[in-house]
């Protein structure tokens, strides 16, 4: 063989070879979720007997009469329920793997002299094993909440899957979390007039950043650094996520929203949201609720209540579901019995649903990719033995940017290691 026609052979096998390198994920493929029970959370509304289509990793049909292409891989539900993947809207996931011990936990920086700058997506870990735990639950997305450290302004957060891949948060910089309830008050100082004192003067050294600074690194309230980081807040491009239960700071808040209208405000917690739920509505600002939370753990939570999903509901407010009161990171994984909660005290199922789906992505801004089965969407598909609020139904296949996913964790293979009786004497391990 010649020089050339050598060099000709290398010139033909190398793509080749390139292609046989790539993931199985970046080649075309085709899926059929079939004979399922499908729940679009759009305008088609429930099919009974449906079929959803994915091509290359985006819904392309949805429907009771969908043509399955030759070749397509077919997943049969068998019966069962076909939905949209669940999307919690609050977890600490990827930042802390044991709570107790302080190595394995990055959601909060008490001894920090930075506040707003925080962010989580410098921190997140996608290899986190309560996320594993998450997905076989259902949750396909999920955002990622700071902890409140040195002061009530927690820090940025940021949006992920659950696949577990090292490109799996997929948006940073996504919101700012501020601590306004009880535990804000004790970081702020001792009183909620100093959180709020904070938060006004944080804010305004925020709309006036950068001619403020000129002279002198610190603001009224924070720093530079942080009240850059602030802009986005204080101009509504960033929403502001207020952590607080009491009904008269509701109030308050929605008072502030009034004072700064640019503002795009978020309740997280919202224990007592009930007692307001007209006015939120009207100020339309949107909530993430604990369903599950009923009880006065504490002089904010006195008015705790299991009907506070249904009535948030029914004064049309935009209400998403969160594990609060379980945790953040490793009872993520129940988000779906919350909604069950929910429901067994006066929510509607179809509410309640769309409360751990399509709302949490309407709050975030990303509802043209997630949250619905439709054409054009992302396609987070979960596949369920039965209906997905029942505690006692499980996931059977779990579908990411269209690609099936693991359903094992760590918990399974320690499960599937131990589950095998060995003889008295025998070693338990195998060198």
């Amino acid at each position: 063989m010649t020089r050339f026609s050598m060099r000709s052979l290398c010139a033909v096998l190398a793509p080749l070879a390139l292609a046989a390198a790539l993931p199985v994920s970046a080649a075309a493929q085709t899926i059929a979720v079939t004979n399922g029970r499908v729940v679009t959370n759009g305008e088609a509304g429930v099919i009974t007997n449906g079929t959803v289509l994915i091509r290359d990793g985006v819904i392309a049909e949805v429907g009771a009469q969908v043509r399955i292409p030759s070749g397509a891989r077919v997943i049969d539900a068998q019966g069962g329920w076909i939905t949209p993947g669940l999307f919690h809207p609050q977890t600490e996931l990827g930042l802390v793997e044991v709570s107790a011990e302080a190595g394995a936990r990055d959601n909060a920086a008490s001894d920090s002299p930075f506040t707003a700058s925080m962010d989580v997506a410098d921190a997140f870990n996608p290899a986190g094993n309560h996320i594993a735990s998450a997905r076989v639950k259902g949750v396909t997305r999920f955002a990622v909440h700071p902890a409140v450290g040195s002061a009530i302004i927690a820090g940025r957060g940021a949006l992920a899957d659950s696949t577990g891949a090292p490109d799996s948060l997929f948006a940073d910089r996504q919101f700012m979390l501020v601590d306004l309830s009880v535990s804000g008050a004790r970081t702020a100082g001792g009183a909620r007039s100093a959180a709020w004192a904070f938060l006004r003067a944080a804010i305004e050294d925020a709309r006036f950043y950068p001619g403020r600074f000129m002279a002198h690194p610190e603001g009224d309230a924070i720093s530079r650094f942080d009240a850059e980081a602030m802009v986005d807040v204080a101009r509504g491009t960033m929403p502001l996520m207020m952590r607080m239960d009491r009904a008269s700071d509701i109030v308050r808040a929605i008072q502030f929203a009034e004072r700064y209208p640019a503002l795009r405000l978020i309740i997280v917690g919202g224990a007592e949201a009930h007692l307001m739920a007209d006015e939120i509505a009207a100020a339309g600002i949107p909530v993430i609720l604990d369903p599950m939370r009923n009880l006065p753990e504490s002089f904010d939570t006195l008015a705790a209540s299991n009907r506070a999903a249904a009535t948030l509901h029914e004064a049309g407010v935009q209400l998403a579901y969160t594990t609060l009161g379980s945790d953040l990171y490793w009872n993520a994984r129940l988000l779906r019995q919350h909604a069950g909660i929910a429901v067994a005290h006066g929510a509607r199922w179809d509410d309640a649903f769309r409360a751990v789906t399509l709302t949490p992505a309407e709050i975030y801004n990303v509802a043209d990719r997630f949250g619905s089965l439709e054409p054009g969407r992302i396609a987070d598909v979960v596949v369920w033995d039965g209906d997905p609020l029942e505690v006692m139904s499980a996931p059977t296949a779990v579908l990411i940017d269209g690609e099936v996913t693991s359903l094992e964790t760590r918990q399974t293979r320690l499960r599937d290691r131990y589950a095998v009786i060995r003889r008295e004497g025998e070693h338990g391990y195998a060198h």
